[in-house]
């Protein structure tokens, strides 16, 4: 189904920002129960694997077949054994931030820190991160406007996860989820502006950062629980709950919303699309205290304002020309 620009992108949102949302809530909540966050990150990428890595073969079988004999026939448009679609060093720079690393650095922050501070350190940061990271590597200007806008989700942000980042200041080790979530962050945001330097395909980004991060994490894990430096309850754990993890972190937070996610920073660029994800600190608090019994207080309500305002600031603003949008949505 081909959906056009203008309804592709917004939907591409919606999916991302619910996706994220759910992925914050339930990432914590399964780290509270029998799996390690490391058994949880190699469920995502075997789950994602399942699909992705048939689906980079088929692809890039029919690439290969569609230049056959013309001029680029001899140009490397593809890498790892054709199951990347993607040249090697755009798959290895794209696999390396927003797969390998970004799994590993997020679900160690959940090992030590709660699901309020992954609300307030993960999204909450990337709009930063990428305003910065686009300013360096691709050029963008950050207009009045654009700063006016970050510093309302900044200061939302900070509003709804600033308790919790004060008592953490007082010991324990919490401070060191805090720093995996915000590298994690800065990780995300580094793919983000890749793959939108590179013009990539939906797609093909997601497929290219899946077959990276099983041919790099699933054999460093193997070697690591077999030497027994790497702690691991994949043993005790139900069928069920893997079941679970390879369907939700695998297939929903992978497949889903990093399709999803790429198709939204082609439409909206990557500074806007990361300001739109400023939804999920405010959303997935209140998960938070729906299911995992957190508290509510007021600068929750006041945060959700200021992420809004900076919202309308940053993203309700004239659109890109068309011609810098790509036009091939997902299949």
């Amino acid at each position: 189904m081909h959906l056009s620009p203008r309804t592709a992108g917004p939907l591409a949102a919606l999916v991302t920002v619910a996706m994220w949302s759910g992925f914050i809530v339930i990432a914590r909540a399964s780290a509270q129960r029998v799996l390690t966050p490391f058994d949880i990150a190699l469920l995502r990428v075997v789950g994602a694997s399942l699909v992705l890595l048939p689906w980079g073969w088929l692809l890039v079988r029919r690439q290969r077949q569609a230049r056959a004999g013309s001029a680029s026939q001899h140009t490397p448009q593809d890498s790892l054994g054709g199951l990347s679609p993607l040249p090697l060093r755009q798959t290895v720079l794209l696999g390396l931030f927003g797969g390998v690393l970004y799994a590993v650095l997020a679900y160690a922050g959940f090992f030590h820190a709660p699901a309020t501070h992954a609300s307030v350190l993960l999204p909450g940061s990337l709009p930063l991160w990428t305003a910065l990271l686009a300013a360096l590597v691709l050029h963008d200007r950050i207009t009045p406007v654009r700063a006016a806008g970050l510093a309302l989700i900044v200061a939302g942000d900070l509003l709804v996860g600033g308790h919790g980042l004060l008592s953490a200041l007082e010991g324990g080790s919490v401070w060191k989820g805090d720093l995996l979530f915000m590298a994690a962050s800065l990780c995300w945001a580094c793919y983000t502006v890749l793959a939108r330097r590179h013009a990539v395909a939906a797609v093909e980004a997601t497929i290219a950062i899946t077959v990276l991060a099983c041919l790099v994490y699933v054999p460093a894990f193997a070697l690591l629980t077999g030497f027994g430096w790497l702690p691991s309850q994949l043993a005790r754990a139900s069928w069920g709950e893997i079941g679970f993890q390879l369907l939700f972190q695998g297939g929903g937070a992978v497949v889903v919303s990093g399709i999803t996610f790429t198709r939204m920073i082609q439409y909206y660029g990557p500074v806007r699309s990361t300001m739109i994800t400023a939804l999920v600190p405010g959303l997935s608090a209140l998960g938070a205290v729906a299911f995992l019994q957190e508290p509510l207080h007021w600068n929750l309500l006041a945060g959700l304002l200021l992420v809004t305002a900076g919202i309308l600031l940053g993203v309700l603003r004239p659109r890109p020309a068309p011609c810098a949008v790509e036009q091939s949505p997902p299949p």
